[in-house]
């Protein structure tokens, strides 16, 4: 067979394993897959270590014997070998043959692009992310890793926190400025490995079982920048530990930039040995807070200003108000707002929002009691607890009184005379004017609303 035909062929067979298996997963297994040659019924692909080849033959050498049997009927067989091998590539035959992109041999700039980015998410850049004050200072720490690896007191970078709050952001962010931004600037770019701490246990047993722990440790020892997403997964893996604990030293030592993330402080991370929590904490550790209302406004209007429909303020503020603890999950609930937006050609609403997220909405409910509402109240007017159940009825007491009674109707399930019970048992019709009186107030005074709407925030979150 020709090879220009031969090369077309694996050129569709590649074309469609990117479609099946998406682009990450693609670039991080299967691009440095090489046709070498066809010896009869016999295939041969070189992949350049033996982890990579052990990994492509064990997960996708079925389907790749398959799709060569379907387009060339000859093939009957395909081999995965380790070794640098050279291109089969195409070459124009005459106007008649329709061409086929095949891979270059030769590494343009497009290429190096993809190759350094293997594994990165496009979305998580620093460019999006949002900064404010719960993860400004995490986001300073990764900028300057990023600019000037290995700089003195940042090695390693310790990124903690809880789910959903920006770690694997910033850790991506970093890659894409040292590999892809290099590129674009022209630059070499940085050797960086990413894995998360679950593939780095998975891929050093594959290396134990495959006898090839040697391969496994020249390529982690071999990067400029090793990044470990999650490694509180390694908790209680105590042979997985003793490698990372190995590599961490080695790297350290010779000058190379370490970026590890975690749910927990290094201190806090029980189970994981001593020696090994001291060198994590030994740089610059950096922990992102729980988001603020204004914070989550701000991701929320950055993401709803690349929207193709127009999302309110209203909407969004109340989005920021209601789910507080994730931000991947607020991200969410305002695409499946603009998805069904777009599907039904409706207008994003507040009475739609709560129709459309009412399961997400009912996960994130609050149950807030009356004393914690007069509490808060009390300590944001400066007035006694027990200003909230006694006769007193000057104007210093009475507004702040009647605020916690408005709260306590609009924020719990609790009756009128049950409300009015816990404040000093005052009648229903007490509750029901304090409920109509703060109503009023706050629609003619626009501090004021601020104000009660702080408090309310602040019992929700």
């Amino acid at each position: 067979m020709e090879k220009p035909q031969l090369a077309a062929q694996w050129a569709r067979i590649r074309g469609r394993l990117q479609a099946e298996v998406g682009d990450v997963e693609y670039r991080t297994w299967l691009r440095q897959m090489t046709l070498s040659g066809l010896d009869g019924d016999e295939v041969t692909i070189t992949l350049p270590t033996r982890f990579l080849r052990d990994w492509v033959r064990g997960r996708y050498g079925d389907r790749i014997n398959a799709l060569w049997l379907a387009e060339n009927t000859e093939v009957r067989r395909v081999e995965f070998r380790v070794g640098s091998g050279t291109e089969i590539t195409m070459q124009a035959t005459g106007p008649a043959e329709t061409p086929v992109a095949a891979e270059p041999v030769c590494e343009d700039r497009a290429e190096a692009r993809a190759e350094a980015t293997a594994g990165l998410d496009p979305r998580y850049t620093f460019d999006g992310f949002v900064v404010g004050k719960p993860n400004e200072f995490a986001h300073a720490c990764a900028r300057r890793v990023a600019e000037t690896p290995s700089s003195a007191g940042f090695n390693p970078l310790f990124l903690y926190g809880g789910v959903g709050l920006g770690k694997t952001h910033l850790m991506h962010a970093i890659a894409w400025e040292l590999t892809d931004g290099a590129v674009l600037a022209g630059r070499k770019p940085v050797s960086v490995v990413y894995m998360s701490a679950e593939k780095f246990m998975y891929r050093f047993i594959t290396a134990i079982r495959s006898h090839s722990t040697m391969e496994f440790k020249e390529q982690l020892r071999g990067s400029d920048v090793l990044m470990v997403d999650d490694l509180q997964f390694l908790i209680g893996k105590d042979n997985t530990q003793e490698e990372f604990f190995h590599t961490f030293n080695y790297l350290v030592e010779a000058g190379k930039q370490i970026v590890v993330s975690a749910d927990k402080s290094p201190s806090d991370l029980n189970g994981l040995e001593d020696r090994l929590r001291t060198r994590l904490g030994c740089g610059m550790v950096a922990d992102l807070h729980a988001t603020t209302f204004e914070l989550r406004v701000s991701i929320l209007e950055a993401k709803a200003s690349r929207a193709s429909i127009p999302i309110s303020p209203r909407v969004l503020e109340f989005l920021a108000t209601r789910i507080t603890t994730n931000v991947r999950e607020l991200e969410g609930a305002l695409n499946r707002l603009i998805a069904h937006a777009n599907l039904f050609n409706r207008p994003i609403t507040l009475e739609s929002t709560q129709e459309v997220l009412h399961d997400i909405l009912k996960s994130h409910e609050r149950r807030v009691t009356i004393e914690e509402i007069q509490r808060k109240v009390a300590e944001h007017y400066a007035i006694r607890l027990t200003d909230m159940s006694s006769a007193r009825r000057s104007r210093a007491i009475a507004r702040p009184r009647q605020v916690a009674m408005y709260l306590a109707k609009q924020l719990t399930s609790r009756s009128l005379p049950e409300i009015g019970r816990k404040f000093g048992n005052r009648d229903h019709t007490t509750v029901l004017h304090a409920v109509s009186r703060i109503g009023e107030l706050m629609e003619r005074d626009g501090a004021f609303a601020e104000d009660v709407g702080l408090l309310r925030r602040l019992l929700e979150t």
